[in-house]
């Protein structure tokens, strides 16, 4: 099965403790900004995504943390 874009990114960004936390702040204060800081990380690292391949990746992790959000950054957007 290929990797897709947005999960080679969320992978990368998942083991990097302080930049996982700092998006996951970012996100409840503004969850907009941190779709774009997302993708601008994404950019960073020549792994090109989508603020919307972003959020239906998202849609599908089990983990009530991200699904929070992701709720909260559907009703941001």
């Amino acid at each position: 099965m290929m990797t897709s874009n947005v999960e080679k990114l969320y992978n990368l960004i998942a083991e990097d403790s302080r930049k996982k936390q700092s998006l996951f702040l970012m996100a409840l204060n503004n969850p907009k900004s941190a779709l774009e800081k997302i993708c601008e990380i994404g950019r960073e690292q020549d792994i090109q995504v989508t603020k919307e391949e972003v959020v239906e990746y998202l849609s599908t992790i089990d983990d009530d943390a991200t699904k929070l959000w992701l709720i909260k950054a559907r009703g941001g957007l």
